[in-house]
């Protein structure tokens, strides 16, 4: 599994929160993101079945 980049547009104002909820949980802005991003996948699999790839 190869790691990839992934560039997003975020105002200041949403970033800055993204850090503060990321530092009380202990992680990087990065880690926070891929954890957000996993439990979105999680849910939406347990709604509508695995994604296949």
């Amino acid at each position: 599994m190869s790691i990839k980049s992934l560039s997003i547009r975020i105002d200041s104002k949403m970033l800055n929160k993204l850090h503060v909820v990321a530092d009380y949980e202990g992680r990087s802005a990065n880690s926070q993101i891929l954890i957000l991003i996993r439990d979105c996948i999680e849910k939406y699999e347990k709604e509508h079945g695995e994604i296949k790839m």
